[in-house]
């Protein structure tokens, strides 16, 4: 370690000065030895960022040390501009080939900019290719036309009033192969399952226009879905094979573990959390979920992956696994829900997140949460770019977004206030999440929860048992349905415990605001409560200047 006045020499000392001045007992010597060894200076200083000498090599923008989350982000932003402009592949090829004959003759900082202007095209050309491929659609020429059609079906039944809806895939219509997604609509009573291979008679028609609030046609278009299979007769002919084949029999085995012996809303909110179904659910039940600001607990999060993947690891480690077989049967496990849930966009991020995770433990690699954000942003609007304005989507990516920048400082705050540790941490977790989300449900819904921190507060402590009963009961039904049966009836009193903070809290007439007048005034309110609650920035100094 240099004395004091070695720092104005450490970023000139040559190597054998430096090893010399280290075997230097004496401070002093040390010292001399190093001013001794200095060259002669250069023609002009350094640049200089506080204390520290810079490389003139170094980056000077400090996006430019961040060089994965900035590709990242761009090839981001070029699938999401496909929703607003669509490029033809032909000209993003040229611009791509003449960007990198242009990086080959620049520095390095500036050619990660280029890069980063060619990642973005290329998200754009792919982004605007599949927007094309998911807005053709054979089916739609056939409008009124009947025909015998096979179908196969990729998702749950939902019963409404007057019919049974389902996702379905078309494979052969008339007599000729075809694939392409469609939805079934169904006389009330039985229903498919998810996963049977249908033959029915069903004649074609166009999807509802705007009507109430919703546009179904809109809706079903940025799903790839342009008509509505009305069916006559039906028939199931086999069962569909393959990973969608897998991931309907885990489905299966979810669902009839998870709340094995139960009946009505609490085998119904036990499915709801642990896979994300809701249809089980009166419409009452739903509506006061939804104003207390506990819907998202309906639909599966990264909290439900982190605690499969964490289930994993613990069994590896009672059971005396190596760690390494542990992070594999981990990322097995997390492969296996995410199959089982479906592809829902909070789904996908957490389980690549959490698969990334996994694997940069495997290869002894530092795990970024920008990176794994960005990453499972990529992989949602590759597949689809029409996700970015799903509402599913913006909710999970702001919530993670508030998590990462708001919650810190929300705890700070609430560090004055006489709450618990963990309490402090769900308040701030549902101010953040609350404040983050509350546009979003406003432009999608017309709504915005009010007591949204009180419930999730009063929520927080039957989710995380929940979820642990829910995958004990799933783990254990192959071995023993006894046990299971019991665990899921102890999991049925943290389900009616969530039913009453719902009831509770959702039936107030203050629970959400859906008028315009009454938003205003509560931003007004927040805006005064903020004001009077952040310390002013400046403060005038008591002390005349001389």
């Amino acid at each position: 370690m240099f004395p004091s006045r070695a720092p104005f020499f450490r970023d000139r000392v040559s190597p054998r000065a430096a090893e010399i001045a280290g075997w230097a007992e004496d401070r002093d010597v040390a010292c001399d030895v190093a001013e001794e060894a200095v060259p002669a200076w250069p023609s002009r200083p350094l640049p200089q960022r506080g204390n520290l000498v810079v490389s003139p090599d170094a980056p000077s923008e400090p996006v430019l040390r961040y060089p994965s989350q900035l590709l990242a982000g761009s090839l981001c932003l070029g699938l999401a501009a496909a929703n607003v402009a669509r490029v033809q592949p032909a000209l993003a090829v040229v611009l791509i080939a003449l960007l990198g004959g242009a990086a080959t003759a620049l520095r390095r900082h500036r050619r990660l900019g280029l890069l980063a202007v060619a990642l973005t095209l290329v998200g754009w050309s792919w982004g605007s290719a599949r927007l094309d491929a998911l807005d053709r659609s054979p089916l739609a020429s056939r409008l009124d036309t009947a025909a015998r059609a096979r179908m196969t079906i990729t998702g749950p039944a939902r019963r409404g009033k007057y019919d049974v809806r389902a996702p379905a895939v078309v494979t052969r219509f008339a007599g000729r192969p075809l694939h392409e997604p469609v939805l079934l609509k169904l006389p009330l009573g039985r229903a498919p399952p998810q996963g049977a291979i249908v033959d029915a008679l069903v004649r074609v028609t166009a999807p509802r226009g705007p009507k109430n609030g919703f546009d179904e046609r809109t809706w079903l278009r940025r799903k790839g879905v342009h008509v509505v299979l009305l069916v006559d007769r039906w028939r199931i002919s086999g069962r569909r094979g393959g990973p969608g084949g897998v991931a309907d029999a885990l489905r299966r085995q979810l669902q009839g573990s998870v709340a094995r012996g139960l009946t009505g809303y609490r085998a119904a909110v036990l499915e709801g959390v642990v896979l994300g179904e809701d249809s089980g659910l009166s419409e009452e039940l739903r509506s006061r979920f939804r104003a207390s600001g506990l819907y998202h607990l309906l639909a599966v999060s990264g909290q439900n992956v982190a605690l499969v993947a964490g289930s994993a690891l613990l069994l590896a480690w009672l059971l005396g696994i190596p760690r390494l077989l542990g992070q594999l049967s981990a990322l097995a496990a997390i492969c296996g829900y995410v199959l089982a849930v479906g592809a829902q966009p909070s789904v996908i991020r957490a389980g690549v997140a959490g698969a990334l995770g996994c694997l940069a433990w495997l290869t002894a690699r530092a795990a970024d949460r920008w990176h794994l954000l960005l990453v499972g942003a990529i992989v949602l609007l590759a597949w689809n770019p029409y996700t970015l304005l799903d509402a599913g989507f913006q909710f999970s990516f702001a919530a993670v977004l508030a998590i990462f920048l708001l919650v810190p400082r929300f705890r700070r705050f609430l560090e004055g206030y006489p709450l618990g540790g963990s309490l402090r941490l769900v308040v701030a977790i549902s101010a953040a999440c609350g404040l983050a989300t509350a546009p979003i449900a406003w432009f999608q819904f017309h709504s915005v929860q009010i007591l949204t921190v009180p419930a999730n507060a009063l929520a927080a402590p039957a989710v995380a048992p929940l979820l642990a009963l829910a995958l004990a009961a799933a783990a254990v039904a192959p071995f023993s349905p006894g046990a299971a049966a019991a665990l899921a009836w102890l999991n049925g009193w943290c389900a009616a415990y969530l039913v009453a903070v719902a009831r509770l809290l959702g039936g107030l007439p203050i629970a959400q605001i859906r008028s315009t007048r009454a938003l205003l005034v509560l931003l007004a309110g927040g805006l005064l409560a903020a004001a009077y609650a952040c310390p002013p920035r400046w403060r005038q100094s008591s002390n005349p200047s001389t």
